[in-house]
This record gives C-alpha cells, sequence and structure tokens, in this order.
C-alpha cells in the first residue's frame, strides 16, 4: 500500500515527539523532588515571628557581688515583644519597672532606688530588640545571638547577648544572661570604706510567652 508524503511526514512528526517525551518525563521525576522542596521552603522564609512575652512568667534577676556576699535580686516585667523578619531584623520593646527592683532587704532597696537607679525619675528599664544573628527552628531549641539597645538610667547602650530558645506548639521559652557594667554607664558606684561592691550585674530573664507566625506580604 502507497503512503503519501504527507503521511510519511505525520509519521516522522510522531516518532520524533515520542522519543522526545521519553528522554523528557525521567528528566521531570529527577527535578520533581527539588521543586517540591522549594515550594515547602518559600513559606517558612516568608514568615514574620511575633514573641509575645507574658508577665506572669517571666523573670528578671539580677546579681551584684559584694566584698562579704553576692545580692540577689529581682525586677518585673511589664510588657514585651519582639518581632522578626525573615532576614532577621526585628522591631518591638521590653519593658521592665525599674521600681519593682528589690533584693529583699529594706534598707539596701531604699539606697538602691533613691542613690543608684533614682527610678522616681527614670522607673523603666526598656530593651529595643534590633537584629537576631542566627537561625529559629519552627519548633524545638535554637541558640542565636540577640543585638538591641538597652535604656538605663537615661542613656542607650548597645548590647549583644547570647539566647537559649525553645518553642512548642504556639508557645515560647527564652533565657539569656548578659553583664551590664552600671558604673561605666553613668550610675552611682554604691562602695563605701568598709564595702565594697562590683561594678558590674549580672542580668538574667526567664521569659515565656506566645509565639505567633505572620504571612509577610509578597
Amino acid at each position: 500500500m502507497a503512503i503519501s508524503e504527507t503521511g510519511v511526514a505525520g509519521l516522522m512528526i510522531r516518532n520524533m515527539d515520542m522519543k522526545v517525551r521519553g528522554r523528557t518525563r525521567p528528566r521531570l521525576l529527577l527535578l520533581a523532588p527539588v521543586v517540591f522542596l522549594g515550594l515547602a521552603v518559600l513559606p517558612a522564609r516568608a514568615q514574620q515571628m511575633v514573641l509575645e512575652l507574658d508577665p506572669a512568667k517571666t523573670r528578671v534577676e539580677f546579681t551584684l557581688g559584694a566584698t562579704l556576699h553576692t545580692v540577689h535580686g529581682t525586677l518585673k516585667l511589664e510588657q514585651g515583644r519582639i518581632e522578626i523578619d525573615p532576614a532577621g531584623q526585628c522591631a518591638g520593646q521590653v519593658v521592665v519597672s525599674a521600681l519593682s527592683a528589690g533584693t529583699g532587704n529594706d534598707g539596701r532597696d531604699n539606697k538602691m532606688h533613691r542613690e543608684i537607679l533614682e527610678s522616681q525619675k527614670y522607673p523603666e528599664i526598656i530593651f529595643t530588640p534590633t537584629q537576631v544573628e542566627g537561625p529559629i527552628a519552627p519548633q524545638g531549641n535554637s541558640r542565636v545571638q540577640l543585638r538591641g539597645t538597652l535604656s538605663l538610667h537615661g542613656r542607650e547602650q548597645e548590647i549583644v547577648t547570647p539566647v537559649e530558645i525553645q518553642i512548642a506548639g504556639d508557645e515560647w521559652t527564652g533565657e539569656t544572661t548578659f553583664p551590664a557594667p552600671y558604673v561605666k554607664w553613668g550610675l552611682k558606684d554604691p562602695s563605701t570604706f568598709f564595702l565594697r561592691v562590683k561594678d558590674t550585674v549580672n542580668l538574667t530573664v526567664h521569659a515565656a510567652g506566645r509565639l505567633t507566625l505572620v504571612h509577610s506580604p509578597p
């Protein structure tokens, strides 16, 4: 049976199409996992993380070395919110009441508020976060560096502190300890001739609260 030129051309085109499809399908199958992985990662990178600090669950403690013993004290959190974008840039504030500072000794506390903190004039200690360095896992433990500005006694100081973060569902906890050289920062040295006090106080924050993920605009 004779086949026209048009029929021959059609058979050749169909044969070429089958060969191309045969070569292309394996490649598509190999690329599929990569495509799906990319789609899975993109939404996570586009989310903003909001960490709310619960004053009822957050503790702020300080220790100050002295000649005869170490002074232990506490402060109360007023409010706190840290917003972290996908690039690690931060916004928000953590506000601690300077008026709440106490060590359990009335005479020492009165002197601390009157002469050192001057808490009636400077009633709040405010930390303003600016940058988180290091990834925060969506669940489980993470260790990052937190940069920000600490406003104390009317002056602002740049600080960097390591933070241990644990996330479980929509709740989070975090802990950090950092030194505050308060005398260098302009506060009065409480040392006397008989009692020598260190010029640096160590602050520890045990934070806890709720985590919210917010999708960033495209």
